[in-house]
């Protein structure tokens, strides 16, 4: 019964949020607006939305629009260069998780000297101190995904290396972040599937973590019974103003435990295998690992993990003999999957290749080993390959 708990983001939630970036205090003057390459942004007009909403409290804004679905050190550092040459004193984050991750990187670096990496701890990384304060931050949601809105965690990869670390301090909370439900309306069915299922195994990682807490436990529990009822709606009809509130909010509490506990091990495999193939989504590449890592702890870990988990899914635990409650959790995670339509992905259709699986496997444990330290079970190299194996197809 002991944690710590720090939230230093103001979280705006709600249908027609986005108005609040015209009403409340603003951290500055001119921000670095920082959006995707994709055209949404601009097709949607959030991006119009928000500089006519920033224009309203006087704030001129800056775009850098170069944003990839998973985010690359050489765009931070292009983007920290324009941001002290335009004289910005802060950075919003417009869009799904990459925009508001690298929001918070380029934030860390338009303040402070040389290379991003001098700062990681992991890899390459140097883990330098950090001179001085980043600026501040406004992190704006079109997604439910990662959750960033509420934790202070930025994942970015060294593309020469094919290092995909996320870092996080004090100073990469938001200090201000919207979660707007309208501005999920247009996203397509495979990606709403995409997003959610990462959403979901912060929540599933951070329930299963060694740093656990009991307020992390009650984010992680709550964020599970939500998305399971939830998403394969929001998947089946985009429409559905609820089903994206819903997955939304579930969203933001999957935020809230990682800010709170931590993922597990599998997200640094995964981050291996988009590192290496930033091609692939990051919730395909959980979800892709899945069945076989969640089903290799079976066992391992205490087994009221999984059955509260279950629980939370709508599974019938009680009426199972004892010993088979556990995998309750595993029935319920194969059927959310089919039911948001993604039980055919496979990692072939990514590029990925069954002979580089050791590559991944270590490049994961040399990344971000440090979450392989939060497993319950400390995994192997071996054991990490297997895992891989298993869900390989």
């Amino acid at each position: 019964m002991q944690f710590s708990y720090y939230m230093p983001t103001r979280v705006f939630f709600g249908a027609g949020s986005l108005k609040k970036i015209g009403e409340v205090k603003l951290p500055g003057k001119k921000a670095l607006i920082v959006i995707s390459a994709g055209p949404s942004m601009r097709k949607q007009g959030y991006l119009k939305q928000v500089v006519d909403l920033l224009g309203q409290q006087g704030v001129e804004s800056v775009v850098f629009d170069k944003i990839q679905p998973n985010p690359i050190k050489s765009h931070v550092m292009k983007a920290a260069a324009i941001a002290r040459a335009e004289g910005c004193d802060f950075v919003v984050g417009l869009g799904g998780g990459s925009s508001l991750d690298s929001a918070k990187a380029i934030a860390v670096m338009a303040a402070n000297p040389g290379d991003l990496w001098d700062y990681i701890g992991g890899g390459s990384g140097k883990a330098q101190p950090i001179p001085s304060r980043a600026l501040p931050i406004v992190a704006i949601t079109t997604t439910a995904g990662t959750g960033t809105e509420a934790d202070p965690w930025s994942v970015i990869t060294k593309e020469e290396s094919n290092e995909k670390i996320g870092f996080g301090f004090d100073d990469t909370f938001p200090t201000l972040s919207i979660v707007d439900p309208e501005l999920m309306l247009s996203v397509p069915p495979t990606l709403t599937a995409y997003q959610g299922m990462d959403a979901f195994f912060h929540a599933a990682e951070g329930y299963i973590a060694a740093c656990a807490s009991p307020i992390s436990d009650l984010y992680a529990l709550k964020s599970i019974e939500l998305l399971a009822r939830w998403l394969p709606v929001a998947v089946k009809d985009g429409s559905n103003v609820e089903a994206r509130a819903q997955v939304a909010f579930a969203n933001t509490l999957s935020g809230l435990v990682e800010t709170t506990s931590c993922c597990t091990s599998e997200h640094s495999i995964e981050h291996a295998m988009s590192a290496y193939h930033p091609e692939l989504p990051h919730g395909a590449g959980l979800t892709m690992l899945s069945k076989a890592y969640f089903g290799f702890f079976l066992g391992k870990i205490p087994g009221h993990l999984y059955e509260n988990m279950a629980r939370a899914m709508g599974q019938n635990v009680d009426v199972l003999p004892e010993n088979e409650r556990p995998q309750a959790f595993l029935v319920a995670l194969g059927k959310l999957i089919a039911e948001c339509g993604l039980e055919n992905l496979k990692m072939s259709a990514f590029g990925i290749r069954r002979e580089e699986l050791p590559t991944l496997a270590r490049n994961a444990r040399e990344t971000m080993g440090g979450l392989f330290d939060l497993d319950r079970y400390r995994l192997s190299f071996d054991e990490t390959v297997d895992i891989l194996s298993a869900a390989y197809s």
